[in-house]
């Protein structure tokens, strides 16, 4: 009988805790998605990229802003310095590896601030040659352009464009899609 009631309040604890934590990251998405929406809608205007898009970007690439990329060097987005980044630049293991196959250090950009990562972003998906496709979709078309960037390689999970297809379903983000 003893075990029985261990085996309970294990199971009890397990969804207790695991029910917080998606609280919680849901409480720090919704505010993530308040600080920064007027900065999408901005950057939609300006480049022509859904706000749903660049959101569900932000809220996955920086774990809703709480990751070390996010807090430590400002890359709402997970952008990677490329060849030619002059900027400043924060190292932290990714999924670059050695010839040994060892997981080594990626370089990342490093902004002064969120709004130089969004605005960069923008910037980067624009003048990239294999992101031009994107720009024939409509910028209230996030399935395209969620499906688009998995394609043309922005991220290497291979389920990038499903995640961000839910996050704009389960925080409606696609209404900053029509926002004048």
């Amino acid at each position: 009988m003893r075990q029985v009631y261990w085996t309970f309040g294990a199971i009890l604890c397990f969804f207790l805790f695991s029910s917080h934590a998606e609280d919680n990251s849901t409480e720090l998405s919704l505010q993530y998605i308040e600080q920064y929406r007027d900065l999408a809608v901005i950057e939609m205007h300006r480049s022509g990229i859904p706000a749903s898009i660049i959101l569900a970007q932000a809220l996955v690439e920086s774990r809703y802003g709480t990751s070390d990329l996010a807090t430590q060097a400002n890359n709402h987005f997970g952008i990677k310095c490329k060849s030619y980044w002059k900027g400043m630049t924060y190292y932290h293991k990714d999924d670059d590896y050695n010839k040994a196959g060892k997981l080594i250090d990626s370089c990342f950009r490093s902004y002064h601030n969120a709004v130089d990562s969004y605005v960069d972003h923008s910037y980067f998906l624009m003048n990239t040659p294999w992101y031009k496709e994107l720009f024939s979709y409509d910028k209230t078309d996030y399935t395209n352009w969620a499906h688009g960037l998995k394609k043309c390689g922005y991220a290497t999970n291979p389920k990038y464009a499903q995640l961000l297809i839910k996050k704009i379903k389960q925080f409606d983000l696609d209404q900053y899609d029509h926002y004048l």
